[in-house]
């Protein structure tokens, strides 16, 4: 009987945080403890390092994901591990869990098995109160625009033209769209409104791409909330509460410390989705693990297609990242999903389907390869793997010219990725030609085509009407220099979610763009993707408990 993840992490015997950090030669003056084993990092810990020269950067990817499941967290963690076994200095960085899938259907982002970030039940509730942040700030700022308009609006805005929504790190399908305002007049100008999961706020895009306090202030004033009646924006520093934002957020841009179930150094820092944002821990978390370690292992969410694509296109952009590796993680048990085997078959010895939903995995290797950079295929070995399988899997990454190594961290922590290990720090050695897909002073249309072909096979993109009328306006406004942040289903390479493997002959819909100018891209959604999602028939949140000794069952 195997055990759970969150038995595997309750057994743990944590370190203190101060001994953790110590491994780094990171000081108690640099932390602010939240609790024994989890502490903030202050700012002045990167700037003091500023000038030493960065580590290796070691990004975990994946194929799209399926209800099998890839473990690009677990990978990630468990090659840090291995890394710190082998004596290479090394820390991790990833994102924080959103509330929303927790109590939904995704569960927990802490990792599995024996590969974990603990304290895991901290790390997927409150933590240390990031979220809830960053909730605040987005709230605050639908507040005061909303008071504003009841005060006599002297910014003339048009209430119809609101760009700016409220949003809750919960999955909440009933709030995507709703009146407020309702009722007496003394209750505000009654208008439409909407909810976004706090993840996809633009809030936290800019806290993970600032780069410090001063510049986390300046985004913020730059974000978009509205239009005037002569179609003219309005910006939070036309409130004038940046100052305001800046100070509710004073605590969460300071990266997050906290360690794996093998006491090494993890840095937990943001958490925006990347089907629906730009899917990467902040740039602040990761440079301070660049000068502090020889190797930082970071992950970027779902396949390769959204998370990778984004931390190649806009992250390594803004924060001046040279990645030096990708890891690209595949189970068995997705390539056959992939393949078009149902879900429940999946434990079902199938190697004719599992290669071919090496298709999906196929196409995120072409992808890598078009950034230049060196990769790696981790398969992540689940125990209903069987022989013929593996041995069939390798075959096809030895014909194809694909390094590959069999990844065994869920079992047995770093030890089982000690061979990845060994391969990754070559692959750090070799020269790479990384450079972003497109130009940024490329037409709108033109970076999403190239996006849109070169990353998911697409043959083209349709714009909507209002797609158009949108790019026409951001072409006048002076906004089409920017990166694009592309929304789009993470379950398949085209917008389209029942689309498995390697789709051919379709065309990327793209139906509207928001401006992300405090972020400093464009937001291109696509297909049905929402920014606001709904929970399951059977939340998760029903399978949970806790006991009167305060322990938690259930989490993950």
């Amino acid at each position: 009987m195997f055990k759970t993840d969150l038995e595997i992490a309750q057994e743990c015997v944590l370190e203190p945080i101060r001994d953790v950090a110590a491994k780094i030669g990171v000081t108690e003056d640099d932390l602010e403890y939240y609790g024994k084993y989890k502490a903030k990092v202050s700012l002045d810990l990167l700037n003091r390092n500023k000038d030493k020269e960065d580590g290796k950067l070691i990004l975990v990817t994946a194929i799209n994901p399926t209800k099998a499941g890839e473990g690009k967290s677990t990978t990630t963690v468990g090659l840090g591990d291995a890394l710190n076994r082998m004596g290479k200095k090394t820390m991790i960085a990833l994102r924080e869990p959103s509330l929303g899938p927790v109590f939904g259907l995704k569960g927990g982002a802490a990792g599995g098995g024996y590969a974990q970030v603990v304290p895991m039940e901290d790390i997927n509730l409150h933590f240390t109160g990031d979220m809830h942040a960053i909730t605040t700030a987005n709230n605050l700022i639908s507040a005061c625009l909303d008071n504003h308009i009841h005060q006599g609006n002297a910014l003339d805005i048009d209430i119809e033209h609101v760009t700016w929504k409220r949003c809750l790190d919960m999955n909440d399908r009933t709030l995507r769209n709703i009146r407020i305002g309702m009722g007496a007049k003394a209750n505000g100008v009654e208008r439409q409104d909407g909810f976004n999961i706090t993840v996809a706020s633009e809030v936290m895009a800019v806290l993970c791409l600032a780069t410090s306090l001063s510049d986390l202030k300046t985004r913020l004033g730059n974000m978009l909330v509205a239009y005037n009646t002569k179609n003219e924006p309005i910006y939070v520093k036309d409130l004038g509460i940046e100052g305001a934002l800046a100070m509710v957020l004073k605590d969460a841009i300071k990266p997050n410390m906290v360690q794996t179930l093998e006491h090494n150094p993890v840095l937990i820092h943001g958490g925006p989705f990347a089907n629906i944002a730009h899917g990467c821990n902040s740039i602040l978390a990761t440079k301070t693990c660049l000068k502090l370690a020889d190797y930082t292992v970071t992950e970027a969410g779902f396949g390769a297609d959204l998370g990778a694509e984004k931390f190649l296109d806009i992250k390594c952009r803004f924060g001046n990242l040279k990645p030096n590796a990708v890891v690209i993680v595949a189970t068995i048990r997705a390539l056959k999903q992939h393949g078009n085997v149902a879900y429940e078959d999946l434990k079902e010895e199938n190697v004719e389907a599992m290669l071919e939903g090496c298709a999906n995995l196929a196409k995120h290797i072409d992808t890598v390869k078009q950034f230049g950079l060196p990769y790696i295929v981790a398969i992540n070995e689940f125990a209903s793997d069987t022989p013929k399988e593996v041995e069939a899997l390798e075959n096809w990454c030895k014909e194809h010219g694909h390094p590959m190594s069999l990844s065994q961290v869920w079992a047995k922590g770093g030890e089982g990725a000690l061979d990845l290990a060994e391969k990754v720090v070559a692959l750090c050695e070799e020269e790479n030609s990384y450079a972003p897909l497109y130009d940024v002073e490329d037409s709108i249309e033109d970076k999403i085509h190239t996006i849109a072909t070169k990353v998911y096979g697409a043959d083209g993109v349709e714009f909507s009407e209002e797609a158009k009328q949108q790019i026409a306006l951001y072409n006048k406004m002076g906004w089409d220099k920017m990166p694009i942040c592309m929304a789009k289903t993470q379950m398949s390479l085209s917008d389209d979610a029942k689309k498995y493997g390697a789709p051919k002959g379709f065309m990327i819909t793209v139906r509207e763009l928001n401006p992300s100018l405090g972020a400093g891209f464009l937001v291109a959604l696509t297909g049905k993707v929402l920014t606001m999602p709904g929970l399951p028939a059977v939340p998760a949140a029903n399978n949970m408990d806790i006991d009167e000794e305060g322990h938690i069952k259930g989490l993950f």
